[in-house]
């Protein structure tokens, strides 16, 4: 398991490895969250249906607390950080419910050339470290299309195990798709 380390800055979780860091949305994020929420290749795979604009991206940044308990979600920017240091994806926890300590799991790597290159399975286990032992969750889960084969071999790669199917689960134009359910739960 990749080092884990918490730091205490400004009240913000930075969550780290030599390779990666998972931190909060920043203002300087305004550009490449705009192309990956209008990336209508993207839409497939969450329930956006209608564009963002740069001034609903820009009070989301500005409004976001970073607070998991008030949000119900929390974002993290992954910013790989050699050779060069650039921002190469988003990771959520959403859906979070404190109550029977459990969140859904999201992740996105914007770019075709930063992908396969590790910092997928990397974001996705320093995210577990986090809800599970920071957060102290019991279940984590996460529905993805059947078809998406890279996405079910990478949270297989860390852990997640299929629970289930739901039949036509997402719609795509006037045909629809299954979703394979995924959880990981917290054996502590």
């Amino acid at each position: 398991m990749p080092y884990l380390k918490l730091n205490r800055i400004n009240s913000k979780a930075m969550l780290q490895t030599q390779q990666i860091l998972l931190r909060a949305v920043e203002p300087e994020d305004l550009k490449f969250l705009y192309r990956c929420e209008n990336d209508t290749d993207l839409w497939q795979y969450s329930s956006t249906t209608e564009p963002y604009s740069q001034h609903t991206l820009k009070r989301f940044i500005s409004d976001a607390q970073n607070d998991i308990y008030t949000n119900r979600q929390q974002r993290f920017m992954i910013v790989a950080r050699q050779p060069k240091a650039h921002t190469v994806g988003c990771i959520d926890l959403f859906n979070f419910d404190p109550y029977h300590r459990r969140a859904e799991v999201g992740i996105v790597i914007r770019d075709e050339a930063d992908r396969r290159q590790g910092f997928a399975a990397l974001s996705l286990t320093l995210l577990i470290e986090y809800a599970f032992n920071f957060l102290h969750l019991r279940n984590l889960s996460c529905i993805i299309q059947a078809e998406n084969k890279a996405s079910i071999g990478l949270f297989s790669k860390c852990g997640f195990e299929q629970c289930g199917t739901f039949s036509n689960w997402f719609c795509h134009g006037d045909w629809f798709t299954d979703a394979v359910v995924m959880q990981l739960v917290n054996k502590k």
